[in-house]
């Protein structure tokens, strides 16, 4: 999937950062089994085809995401087609549609763990270990119409914790797919081992980097403490990409944060008269900010079309939303997804509207009967959002630039050399490449936004007193070919052009089927 370009940096176009992510789940499933397996990431229908004509499967298992049931509903056709004596299994977020059973031919809809409904279904121990699979958290990453170089241990790993969230917002999809309110589901529940298993990935992958995917990692904080001591007893200069709220964010130092390696953290920021308690009682701007001056890049996630939200607040809301200066921003419509608290309060109150489950993703419009925001009013104010985030805060890379020099700057001579290390590390971009980026950068946004392109220019001064005649020959080299792929890029996007990412097939424990 490209999670960024679709909800992140969508209104970005040539600066947007463009990627795509493997399916996880059915990687970990696959791991996890001693039953032989092909796993395929991203079919074509033509290549799902071939599989199953020449090969023979007891099961054929597909997971998707909710907008997907009509790419399930054809793959089901084909399977029952090609495969009839294959037994059908679907899971993924899709299975938490009501009444899925009617509207596809399966023989098993899966909810909740698959590793463990797998593993029983074959007649395996349940409760065996956990494996984790060596997962790259990204592959053809692109921006500004340029291919990044795929360079061994540039990309982080991924690495799966827990899934579920005990908090359990009311909206909130892996949360209610995993037991909802106070429930969640460890793989790795001490830090030793989670240590064990970034020490393979490290390894097998040659990375220093971590995407922990877990929906509020640092809500686990002895477990996290406890991986900081293994981190500091190895000397291990790690840098982590996590998921955690405000409140669990505030359980620790700033100190103990950099010490832990967090570098990115993707936060809910909801709405600043939101009633969640993951919220409550905390100054989110003070708190962006703070991350901000230790190096700590942000994510943020506003919600547009909360029950309180008129068409007269909104924009404020909005306005203070843009106000955290967020290295990236999601802005999503309030969601009822299938599965959720949300889904069903409103099911029950008569309020969902008759919408193609294809087009509930919360990037379009309202699925459901606002009080006082209209569809059609629901897609102008998501899409101004992103807009106005854009022009008052600019491109997504620039940002991150600007928060990763600050962390340099405050870092660079700590006594702790494993912190050291790792803003040298992440620094090293800003010396060369980036030069070149944010040299076309300026250019680019002289005819659009005439204040950020001043802003882009001064914090290239910055860059060029911090490393010299270096940063400046290699701005002034690279920027008119990067100036030049992203004009080009801009026009392609106008056109239409789309990108999709390529088919993965993967066997596992085949010599022996």
């Amino acid at each position: 999937m490209e999670l960024y370009h679709n909800q992140v940096t969508r209104a970005q176009g040539a600066f947007s950062v463009r990627m795509f992510h493997r399916s996880w789940g059915i990687l970990m499933i696959q791991e996890n089994l001693s039953a032989p397996s092909t796993l395929l990431d991203f079919p074509t229908r033509e290549r799902f085809a071939r599989e199953l004509a020449r090969h023979h499967y007891d099961i054929i298992g597909i997971s998707s995401i909710v907008v997907n049931i009509g790419k399930v509903r054809e793959m089901c056709r084909m399977a029952r087609t090609l495969s009839p004596e294959s037994t059908i299994v679907v899971g993924g977020h899709v299975a938490a549609i009501p009444g899925i059973e009617r509207m596809i031919d399966a023989d098993q809809i899966v909810r909740g763990d698959g590793i463990a409904w797998m593993r029983a279904f074959l007649g395996e121990d349940v409760n065996a270990p956990i494996r984790h699979p060596h997962i790259v958290s990204a592959f053809d990453i692109r921006t500004m119409g340029i291919k990044v170089p795929a360079s061994a241990g540039d990309t982080a790993a991924t690495i799966i914790p827990s899934v579920g969230c005990p908090l359990g917002c009311n909206f909130c999809t892996t949360s209610a797919f995993f037991g909802g309110k106070g429930k969640f589901l460890n793989f790795y529940s001490t830090g030793d081992e989670l240590f064990r298993v970034m020490c393979e990935a490290e390894k097998s992958l040659n990375v220093r980097s971590f995407f922990l995917m877990d929906e509020n990692f640092l809500l686990h904080r002895q477990r996290a403490l406890d991986l900081l001591a293994r981190m500091k007893a190895a000397g291990k200069p790690w840098a982590l990409y996590v998921f955690s709220s405000a409140n669990a964010i505030r359980m620790y130092t700033m100190r103990e944060l950099v010490e832990l390696g967090v570098s990115w953290i993707w936060m809910g920021l909801e709405s600043a008269h939101s009633a969640y308690s993951k919220l409550q009682g905390h100054d989110t701007v003070a708190l962006s900010r703070e991350l901000h001056e230790h190096g700590i890049k942000l994510l943020g996630s506003t919600i547009v079309g909360l029950e309180h939200h008129t068409p007269q607040n909104l924009p404020e809301e909005i306005e203070h939303a843009v106000s955290h200066e967020a290295d990236f921003h999601q802005f999503m419509l309030y969601t009822p997804v299938p599965g959720t608290p949300l889904y069903r309060e409103m099911e029950v109150r008569g309020r969902l509207l008759d919408v193609d489950l294809a087009d509930i993703h919360g990037q379009h419009r309202f699925n459901f009967e606002h009080a006082a925001i209209s569809r059609d009013d629901s897609k102008r104010f998501l899409d101004w959002a992103f807009r106005r985030d854009f022009q008052r805060n600019g491109p997504s890379l620039y940002r991150i630039c600007r928060t990763t020099l600050q962390g340099w700057k405050r870092y660079r001579s700590d006594p702790d050399p494993r912190i050291r290390q790792r803003f040298e590390w992440e620094i090293r971009s800003l010396k060369t490449g980036y030069g070149g980026l944010l040299w076309a950068m300026e250019r680019q946004l002289r005819q659009t936004n005439e204040s950020m392109s001043r802003q882009i220019r001064e914090f290239r001064k910055e860059l060029r007193g911090e490393f010299g005649v270096l940063s400046r020959v290699v701005g002034s080299l690279l920027g008119p070919v990067v100036l030049w792929a992203s004009l080009r890029e801009q026009k392609r996007l106008a056109e239409g052009r789309t990108y999709e990412p390529r088919t993965f097939v993967e066997r596992r424990n085949w010599a022996d089927a």
